[in-house]
């Protein structure tokens, strides 16, 4: 008792700092002995926690893979309508306007004629002049003959003409000549005239419909001068950019003949129209024979015959501007599988859940990608499930788990 005594005598000498500084180290050293003295926790490991990974089942096909691009319908067929001859432009058809259909044979307009109608009338009267001078000197020709066998039988002469030159001026052949020269200059001049008459109405060269017009009745045009454009409605094209890759699925792209029709490459073309989706048959017509120098891709045109006719289903024309998806009939291939674009690593493998936990990483090689899938060539059965969710670290042979409600 004296000792707690003289400490706590000792403790109230001290001053208000000595105090707290007393009272603080003493607790460090209560906690520093507790510390000490207090039984250590029994080490344990912490569990293992499998990766959680999202699959899809995979898609196992054969037959033939589709080849899948874009492009802008355009016409087979479009020309500048110009004049050959000089005129006033004296009647111009109802169907010559924009947007106007026509058949091949049409006449879109004519010119006035009158000038080449009195030119025709004129080679017409050359003409006959002419075959009168060449009847006139054949007939001379005649008499010659006549005159001069008389005058060799008067004469007792038997042997003939020393020169052939001399028995044909005598017989009045350079004469006729120049006639019958004359004759078909005529017929040819008659001939042109009658090739400009015919000219002062302007056909149409196809079955078609006139996209511009740049004359119109009371104009004068001359020859070369635009009258406006037609395109062809029999056919129009797609030219679809295609990769060297995707061009090397399409079995006999390089050979393609549009001419023989068992021979073609079916294509199917399909665009949106007010906000429904229609399909044209089609085929391909030919590929370029050079690389696009802008997107160094393969540049195949694909042709569909009569889009503008209705099938019956109500289907509207094919329109030329419009932006279409074409599917190209590819290489009948054995076995491939389609999968989500997801499901492709590095470019060149998959990683299939073996066991319903065990990770397997198979090589792949992908032959071509549509709309968000990847069509591959490797080992993968049927229903297999593949993983299509992002993955940090990848072992083969590693334990996974597969979500709940993931796909099977």
């Amino acid at each position: 008792m004296s000792g707690l005594g003289n400490m706590g005598s000792a403790f109230g000498r001290l001053g208000p700092v000595a105090r707290i500084v007393s009272i603080l180290g003493f607790g460090v050293v209560v906690f520093a002995l507790l510390m000490i003295l207090s039984p250590k926790p029994e080490a344990q490991d912490p569990p293992r926690r499998m990766p959680l990974v999202v699959t899809t089942p995979a898609d196992v096909r054969s037959g033939n893979l589709t080849i899948e691009g874009n492009g802008i319908v355009r016409p087979k067929s479009e020309i500048s309508l110009s004049p050959q001859v000089a005129g006033l432009v004296s009647w111009a058809s109802p169907s010559f306007a924009s947007g106007g259909r026509f058949e091949k044979g049409d006449v879109l307009l004519r010119i006035e004629s009158a000038d080449y109608e009195n030119a025709v009338r004129a080679a017409e009267a050359e003409v006959a002049q002419r075959e009168v001078e060449v009847l006139t000197w054949e007939e001379e020709r005649e008499l010659s003959i006549e005159e001069y066998g008389r005058f060799r039988a008067r004469e007792g002469i038997t042997t003939p003409m020393d020169s052939a030159d001399v028995g044909g001026l005598v017989f009045r052949d350079p004469q006729l000549r120049a006639a019958e020269a004359s004759l078909l200059r005529a017929e040819a001049g008659l001939a042109d005239a009658q090739l400009a008459l015919a000219r002062t109405r302007i056909t149409a060269p196809f079955d078609g419909v006139v996209r511009t017009k740049s004359a119109d009745v009371g104009q004068y045009v001359a020859p070369g001068q635009l009258l406006g454009t037609l395109y062809d409605t029999d056919e129009v094209e797609i030219v679809v950019p295609l990769t060297d890759g995707e061009a090397a699925l399409v079995t006999g792209l390089w050979s393609a003949d549009a001419r023989d029709e068992t021979s073609r490459i079916p294509a199917t073309v399909r665009a949106s129209f007010g906000g429904t989706d229609y399909t044209w048959p089609g085929y391909v017509d030919r590929a370029q024979a050079a690389l696009n120098a802008e997107t160094r891709t393969v540049d195949v045109v694909v042709r569909v015959q009569e889009p503008f006719e209705d099938d019956g289903s109500g289907r509207p024309p094919l329109l030329l501007g419009t932006y279409a998806t074409i599917e190209i009939q590819g290489r009948d291939v054995e076995q491939f599988t389609v999968l989500p674009r997801s499901a492709l690593q590095d470019g060149d493998r998959v990683y299939v859940v073996e066991q319903d936990t065990i990770l397997s990483i198979r090589p792949v090689r992908l032959l071509q990608e549509i709309q968000g899938e990847v069509f591959v060539i490797g080992e993968m059965r049927p229903g297999e499930p593949v993983v299509v969710s992002p993955m940090a670290i990848v072992t083969d042979g590693m334990t996974v788990r597969r979500a709940e409600g993931g796909t099977e």
